[in-house]
């Protein structure tokens, strides 16, 4: 298998095709999507592929840089508001925050593939992405007689305290700036580095049930078996032993789900071969 000829099929299919999916691309080259998967991700490190924020069937798309604006024919596969959202940004190239209702602020913050947060005189704003910027800026000198009259009449009446919306504008602009995770408490450091190893991956996290500094226990979803949820457990070390085995051996049994066990190092002889006699063992009788 060459990297720099699969490379070059996969570019060239998302040149004729625009934003895909890793299971689509594995189709077309005949390799497995885990395969398709980490050609992605290098393609995504060197900067010459693009991930999308959008995902269809928990999996984001993959696209060159230019094909930005294709990615409006997949808004049917967000969350109801999120499409409403953006089909109102859409329409009308440019909304201010708060004049829209609480769930379509909310879903504003989260389409980042179609919607740039901005301020004018610490208001915020939202621009739809593929707007000429020069047609943004003749919509805001439209607006500016009103802005100013509400600037006004907030001098005489109290802010309100009911919501802090500044705190995520800033949240979405340094996402777009870095990819650098900010640093976090002791007990999310760990979160942190499994949801990264599973978007590495493009394993769905369905649902977070616990977790700490040393473990996390979650539901998760393969992109090649979307039916099958199964039971994450991750370890926060670089050694386990067959009491963490059995540990995730009775968490399957609580869930009633396949398991899959996630820690820092690679198994010990002892253990693998502990594990491989138990996988060969068809039964055991009563002398």
């Amino acid at each position: 298998m060459k990297v720099k000829e699969t490379h070059e099929k996969i570019i060239e299919i998302l040149k004729n095709k625009g934003p895909s999916l890793p299971i689509q691309i594995s189709k077309e080259i005949g390799l497995s999507s885990l395969f398709i998967s980490a050609f992605l991700s290098e393609l995504s490190h060197e900067k010459k592929v693009k991930i999308s924020h959008l995902k269809v069937g928990g999996s984001p798309l993959y696209l060159l840089y230019g094909q930005e604006e294709q990615l409006e024919k997949f808004y049917n596969y967000m969350h109801p508001k999120e499409a409403e959202a953006f089909l109102l940004l859409k329409k009308r190239k440019i909304l201010r925050d708060t004049e829209q209702k609480p769930a379509i602020r909310v879903a504003l913050r989260s389409i980042r593939d179609f919607a740039i947060g901005f301020k004018v005189n610490d208001e915020i704003f939202w621009r739809y992405m593929f707007t000429p910027e020069s047609e943004i800026i003749e919509l805001i000198e439209t607006k500016k007689p009103a802005i100013e009259e509400t600037e006004k009449q907030q001098e005489k009446i109290p802010e309100p305290e009911e919501i802090e919306i500044q705190k995520p504008i800033e949240i979405i602009k340094i996402k777009e700036k870095s990819m650098e995770i900010k640093k976090k408490p002791e007990k999310e450091a760990f979160l942190e580095e499994v949801k990264f190893y599973l978007n590495q991956k493009n394993i769905e996290l369905v649902n977070l049930e616990t977790y700490d500094k040393k473990e996390v226990i979650a539901r998760i979803r393969f992109n090649l078996t979307p039916e099958k949820i199964h039971l994450l457990l991750a370890y926060n070390k670089k050694k386990i032993n067959d009491k963490d085995l059995l540990k995730a051996y009775k968490k399957s049994i609580k869930y009633q789900l396949d398991y899959i066990v996630l820690f820092k190092g690679e198994l010990s002889k002892k253990l693998k071969d502990t594990i491989d006699a138990y996988k060969n063992l068809f039964s055991t009788e009563k002398l």
